[in-house]
């Protein structure tokens, strides 16, 4: 079996199991641990399963991710007290998770930005459903105002991510 024709899935397990694994491993390690596991599963992503140029859609989403949810937090979404805050905005390990999860957009989501509509839905839903959990466990306090916040902001970035997949290369055109 050439390797063009090689199933898929093992690398598609493997990323998916992985942003998990790194997203409890930041959430529960706090920022030592984000930076080494995120420095592990990102460079283990790149090495073998990103396409060509993909670094650039993990570094556009860690921007992003200090962008937005930066901006959250100086309007008083976040309260992180108790962790030392990237540039005075994020935690580390707050941060890391948006290059991690920048690392499914590619391979584990494909299917999902063929459907721009379950997209918003799905981001709608699981996006505030992360920040939840991730808070609980890791014992940041959430505004009232931020979780319906959140769900506007995820409906609408995996809403412009299903429109925009063939020219982001986030689904092949085949």
């Amino acid at each position: 079996m050439s390797k063009a024709s090689a199933p898929r899935w093992p690398k598609l397990v493997f990323n998916l199991v992985g942003f998990e694994a790194g997203w409890l491993l930041c959430v529960l390690g706090g920022s030592w641990v984000a930076l080494a596991t995120g420095l592990v599963l990102i460079g283990g992503h790149l090495r073998f399963i990103a396409r060509p140029g993909e670094w650039r859609l993990l570094a556009g989403f860690a921007g992003l991710g200090l962008l937005l949810d930066g901006s959250l937090t100086l309007l008083g979404g976040f309260d992180f007290s108790g962790h030392t805050q990237l540039f005075g905005l994020l935690p580390l390990w707050f941060w890391m998770l948006w290059p991690l999860f920048a690392t499914l957009l590619a391979h584990s989501l494909t299917w999902l930005w063929r459907l721009p509509w379950l997209a918003a839905v799905a981001g709608a839903v699981s996006g505030p459903l992360s920040y939840y959990g991730g808070g609980v466990l890791a014992g940041v306090s959430l505004a009232p105002w931020l979780l319906p916040v959140q769900a506007l902001i995820w409906g609408l970035l995996c809403y412009l991510l299903a429109r925009n997949a063939q020219r982001l290369e986030l689904v092949s055109n085949g």
